[in-house]
C-alpha cells in the first residue's frame, strides 16, 4: 500500500492489518522530517530554514498536529488487533519514506538514506478544446493563471490580467476551484476549466499558479518561466525552488514588473526542462514490484 500526503493516519494500520508492505510518499522534500530543511507552511506560519537544530526544533513544534488523533488511531488500531502508536508522525512516514520529487527541482537536502524516484507523471494526451485551440492559435504565447484549489484573494484574477496587459500579454485563466472570472469580455482573455496542462502549459509564455508539485513540475518541464503564488504548506518551497533554478519567481501578487521579470527567464527555463525527469512514476512502479511479500516497515 502507497500513502502520499500527511493526513494518512489510516493506510499504515490496514497495511499491518493485512500484511502488505507500506510505502510514505512526499511529493515534496520538505514534508519530510529532517535536519537539513524547516518544515512546511502551518496555518499562516511559514518556517525558515536554520541551523540542523533550529529546524529540528521547528519539527519538533509541529508534532501535535499529528499527536492530536492518537487517540482515535489506537482506538481504531484496537479493532484490528494492532498495538498503539505512541508517535503518529514517525508512523505515517515510516522508517523509509520515498521522495516523489523530480531530482534537479526539488532535491533531498541530505546526506541520508532516501529512495527519491523522480516526480509521478502521466502522459496526458487529452485534447484541447476548440475554443482554446482557437484562441492559441489565434495571437501571441499567452500567460497563464490559475490556482487549482486554492481561493485566492477575490482581486487576483483582475490583477493578473492587467498586468499581463500592461506589457502586452494575452491571458488564459483557469477558474479552478475558487471560481474565478474575467471581469470583460474583451477578446485578448479566455476563461477555461479543467485542462491538460502537459498540452496547454507548452503554449504559454508564462505560467502563473499556486506553486502545487504537480503544477510546478508541469511547468518546469514544458520549459516556460513560472511565477509561484504560494498559500501554504509546500507552496512556498516550490516558490524558492524555481527561484533558486532561476526558472521564474516567487511573490504576493502578480504585477507587470513581477511577470517582465519572469518572461526574461525564458532561457534559463528551457534548460531545466531538458533536465527533469519523466520516469518517475515507472522507477516507482518497478521498485514496488520487488518489494514483494516483505513485511510491512
Amino acid at each position: 500500500m502507497v500513502a502520499g500526503g500527511a493526513l494518512q493516519h489510516a493506510t499504515r494500520s490496514v497495511a499491518e492489518s493485512i500484511g502488505a508492505h507500506y510505502v510514505y510518499a512526499s511529493f515534496c522534500a520538505n514534508t519530510l522530517p529532517s535536519p537539513h530543511h524547516a518544515p512546511p507552511a502551518m496555518l499562516g506560519r511559514v518556517p525558515v530554514n536554520g541551523t540542523p537544530e533550529e529546524n529540528l526544533a521547528q519539527w519538533d513544534q509541529q508534532r501535535h498536529y499529528f499527536t492530536s488523533s492518537r487517540d482515535t488511531l489506537n482506538a481504531e488500531r484496537a479493532k484490528l488487533g494492532l498495538d498503539p502508536v505512541e508517535d503518529v508522525r514517525d508512523h505515517i512516514f515510516g522508517d523509509a519514506p520515498w521522495l516523489a520529487a523530480d531530482p534537479v527541482l526539488g532535491p533531498w537536502p541530505g546526506p541520508g538514506e532516501l529512495v527519491q524516484t523522480g516526480a509521478w507523471l502521466t502522459d496526458d494526451r487529452r485534447p484541447l478544446s476548440r475554443e482554446l485551440e482557437a484562441f492559441l492559435d489565434d495571437g501571441t504565447p499567452p500567460v497563464y493563471f490559475g490556482l487549482g484549489s486554492m481561493r485566492g484573494a477575490p482581486d487576483a484574477a483582475r490583477e493578473a490580467v492587467e498586468a499581463a496587459r500592461r506589457i502586452g500579454k494575452r491571458v488564459v485563466l483557469q477558474r479552478g476551484w475558487a471560481g474565478l472570472e474575467l471581469a470583460d469580455d474583451a477578446l485578448d482573455c479566455i476563461a477555461i476549466g479543467e485542462v491538460n496542462q502537459q498540452a496547454l502549459f507548452r503554449r504559454t509564455a508564462a505560467i502563473v499558479h499556486r506553486g502545487g508539485a504537480g503544477t510546478t513540475t508541469t511547468a518546469a518541464a514544458a520549459g516556460r518561466p513560472q511565477i509561484v503564488l504560494p498559500h501554504m504548506y509546500d507552496q512556498h518551497y516550490w516558490g524558492s525552488q524555481v527561484e533558486r533554478l532561476g526558472i521564474g519567481r516567487s511573490a504576493k501578487a502578480v504585477t507587470a514588473e513581477v511577470l517582465d521579470e519572469a518572461l526574461h527567464l525564458s532561457e534559463q527555463a528551457e534548460e531545466v526542462a531538458a533536465k527533469v525527469r519523466t520516469d518517475g512514476a515507472r522507477v516507482a512502479a518497478e521498485r514496488l514490484m520487488t518489494l514483494g511479500v516483505n513485511r510491512p516497515n
